[in-house]
């Protein structure tokens, strides 16, 4: 597996000329225009933008989830566009926390048992251990054999937050985690999510359209219109290139 030599040490993702184009009636369709990005171990980093701006497809992309039209992205030193689902798969198993907008919980499991999940798949020991003692972090000591139904939206929001912590993921990917949450349930996760992810040392990286959730992280990026720019003084040097094959 190729590992980039100058990829600093305390670089856990980066991402170099990268692009995502589509096909639509004949014609390319630049989702994402060249870019780059690097975050650092343990750093908090929020991508804003308005709706249809790229936000998504590039936090898919450095997930691993989807591959890019060109241009490279290293996650913990694993060369991700040059690997296969199965092997991105197993990136994902061994480095990587998700926490999506619509929660994503499986309706025919517990509480409990949706958090233990993720380790249990990854053969951790312990998982149910651990996975009572994060419901209990996020105030749920008492939801334990509650199935998604019998929750709120909050709550199973909290869930979801014990689920992605669970693996103790180097990095921890956020779509929208407030999304669908009145804004004092929101606020409240937001707390959650800081609280947990300052305790166990965890890089964050996270969409959202929230101002107040995107300033709590320690800088932020804007994508717009598929281009990656500086959204905040504290922000990394971001560099992009104009796109020919941009029709939108």
């Amino acid at each position: 597996m190729k590992v980039q030599s100058e990829l600093k040490a305390e670089s856990i993702l980066k991402v170099s000329s990268l692009t995502k184009s589509v096909q639509l009636e004949g014609k390319t369709l630049a989702l994402l225009q060249p870019t780059n990005l690097m975050v650092n171990n343990g750093e908090t980093i929020a991508i804003v933008g308005s709706s249809g701006s790229g936000k998504t497809t590039l936090l898919s992309i450095l997930a691993g989830l989807d591959l890019p039209t060109s241009g490279e992205v290293y996650l913990k030193n694993h060369a991700l566009h040059q690997l296969n689902e199965e092997q991105r798969s197993q990136v994902r198993a061994n480095h990587v926390g998700f926490i999506f907008q619509q929660f994503l919980l499986i309706n025919s499991l517990t509480a409990l048992e949706n958090v233990m999940l993720p380790a249990e798949l990854a053969n951790i020991d312990e998982a149910e251990q651990r996975g009572i003692e994060l419901l209990e972090k996020v105030g749920l000591a008492d939801r334990l054999d509650h199935y998604p139904s019998q929750l709120s939206g909050g709550e199973q929001q909290r869930v979801a937050i014990a689920r992605a912590f669970i693996s103790q993921p180097d990095i921890l990917f956020a779509d929208e985690p407030t999304g669908n949450l009145d804004t004092k349930t929101g606020l409240h996760i937001t707390e959650l999510l800081f609280d947990l992810n300052e305790q166990l040392g965890t890089t964050l990286v996270l969409v959202t359209h929230d101002p107040k959730l995107a300033a709590r992280c320690q800088r932020q990026v804007e994508m717009d219109s598929g281009v990656l720019t500086q959204a905040s003084e504290n922000s990394v040097y971001v560099s992009q290139e104009n796109s020919a094959a941009n029709v939108g």
